[in-house]
């Protein structure tokens, strides 16, 4: 990171933001002309190498994503569903290969056959309308099953706006340092993987010198298999934005920032429209309510790159930076965007602070198990009878996920992925251990994470799964760190050489390459990458015996 970069880039401030302005540039033909990219140059004062090198690393803005008219799902979820083959071929009836792109995730795991055509997303039997599609320009609302068991704290109905927002004027009335009470005595923590309590994060923020601060959502869902956020996102927007508005409140911030994946763009809509609708009620702007709180908010399309799920990256990628990992400290709390105090939460983990604030900090802390309180909103793919969102108690045993709301599998499934392509690879006779909350998974060697459960079919071969987390790695690693950058290329190297010849691996030496990444690396990303393929050398040794040496 550069902090004179950071600095320059703030200089306009949110209204006026050059990653923005690179996607404006980038929506005629698919990627920014040299034109406009010098204009940017010098409005920003960046130099022409900082801004060649974001561009080129974001998959909507490359050279290479020029001219390009559709795009298929590449993601985990429609990998082992087997359905992109079919996808591709219909969509070569249209589109020449030039004009087809790759995505990953839409978020439609539900159902999987994902595309994505003329800013919209398409999913399920869609693909066998292409043609109308096209020619209409037609659209259609996926939908899927969600259901709570135990507390509903973000999947219960919304009243009016008026009758909701009550929970925020009244939270405007009180003093900040009872809220962060609440929300210390609820022990939430994030929901996006981490864990990590919130209540720290904004006290920190809180404390810090500042004279701005900000509210960044991390709405960059990329875990291929979830689509929790986007659930929220798209049906519970008002409990994000209020709980984005309650924590600026805390914080003593008064900017938020949604950073949302170009991958939703009806998450982007619906974001959108929801914040006209406060705005229009005067729950945004200066002085709101007369409560002598300012605060507005700026919403940011990200532009294709898994990385930025990780905070560091997402800061600087909003400053138009390249989104390489930060080194830390200073923490986002201490310098963040645009060098100034900043907090980084996630949807799921906003969405929960309205609750909160209503029913009290121990109302929530009442629900779950131990340190892991609260409710989890887990996404089931379309393995399952009954895919969709389920909202469940922390501490509800597996079991009740898989068979009564899941409704149990469709087809054989040997394996489920679950927390996103850095989570445990659970066999499906360990499933009736776990219960849903992140201690019980780390105590056996699993991670909860984002909540999302891909299923990896009998017949579907383990090899070609972790050959492909390591070639997903790979194309979305920030480059900054040795252990990530080369270790996931490596790792793809070797299973491809012993998958297409008569080459077996050296255990050793996959396990040197694996140590090398788990504790070398400066992020989840090439650290989180060994968890999963340890876990299928573990429990699928017979299966993958025949690739290495003996």
């Amino acid at each position: 990171m550069s902090k004179n970069l950071s600095h320059l880039s703030g200089r306009k401030g949110l209204n006026q933001n050059l990653f923005d302005q690179l996607g404006i540039a980038a929506r005629t033909t698919g990627t920014p002309d040299q034109a406009s990219m010098d204009q940017l140059q010098n409005e920003f004062l960046f130099g022409k190498a900082n801004i060649f090198g974001t561009v080129t690393f974001y998959d909507f803005l490359k050279s290479e994503n020029k001219g390009k008219k559709v795009y298929v799902c590449n993601g985990s979820s429609c990998r082992t569903a087997g359905t992109q083959a079919h996808v591709k071929e219909k969509l070569s009836q249209h589109f020449t290969s030039e004009e087809t792109g790759e995505m990953c995730c839409l978020g439609r795991c539900h159902e999987n056959s994902s595309f994505h055509y003329d800013g919209h997303n398409y999913s399920g039997a869609d693909i066998q309308n292409i043609d109308k599609i096209i020619q209409n320009k037609s659209t259609r609302k996926d939908n899927y099953n969600v259901a709570c068991s135990g507390n509903a704290v973000i999947t219960a109905s919304t009243p009016a706006l008026d009758s909701y927002y009550q929970i925020f004027r009244d939270c405007i009335t009180k003093p900040y340092e009872a809220l962060l009470e609440e929300l210390k005595t609820s022990g939430l923590r994030g929901r996006g993987g981490a864990g990590f309590p919130m209540s720290f994060k904004l006290s920190s923020c809180r404390e810090s010198q500042g004279t701005i601060k900000y509210i960044v959502c991390n709405a960059d869902e990329g875990d291929p298999g979830a689509y929790s956020d986007r659930y929220i996102m798209e049906h519970r927007p008002h409990a994000l934005l209020m709980g984005m508005l309650i924590a600026g409140y805390i914080a003593g911030a008064n900017h938020g920032v949604l950073y949302i994946r170009a991958e939703y763009p009806e998450s982007i809509q619906t974001i959108n429209d929801a914040l006209i609708e406060l705005k229009n009620n005067g729950y945004l702007g200066q002085n709101i309510l007369g409560s002598g709180f300012n605060f507005d908010f700026k919403v940011i399309s990200a532009q294709g790159a898994y990385i930025c799920g990780e905070e560091t990256a997402l800061l600087s990628s909003i400053e138009g930076q390249r989104p390489e990992v930060r080194v830390r400290p200073p923490f986002p709390t201490q310098q963040g965007l645009f060098n100034q105090p900043t907090v980084v939460n996630n949807v799921e983990t906003l969405a929960c602070v309205p609750y909160i604030m209503q029913h009290g900090g121990s109302a929530f802390a009442g629900i779950g198990k131990g340190k892991s309180t609260g409710t989890k909103l887990i996404s089931l793919d379309g393995f399952f009878n009954n895919p969709g969102i389920y909202e469940v108690d922390m501490g509800t045993p597996m079991d009740v996920v898989i068979h009564q709301l899941g409704g149990g599998f469709r087809l054989p499934v040997k394996a489920i992925h679950i927390g996103g392509p850095l989570g445990g690879l659970v066999p499906v006779d360990k499933l009736s251990i776990l219960t849903i909350d992140f201690e019980s998974f780390a105590q056996n060697g699993f991670l909860l994470g984002h909540a999302s459960f891909v299923c990896i079919p009998k017949d579907y071969p383990l090899v070609e799964y972790i050959k492909h987390l390591f070639q997903f790695t790979a194309h979305e690693s920030c480059g900054k760190c040795f252990p990530c950058r080369i270790g996931s290329t490596r790792g793809y190297e070797l299973l491809e050489k012993a998958t297409s010849s008569d080459y077996k691996i050296d255990l050793a030496l996959m396990n040197d390459l694996l140590e090398t990444l788990e504790i070398g690396s400066l992020c989840a990303l090439g650290g989180g990458l060994p968890l999963p393929v340890k876990n299928a050398m573990m429990y699928f040794k017979e299966e993958l015996q025949m690739y290495f040496k003996s």
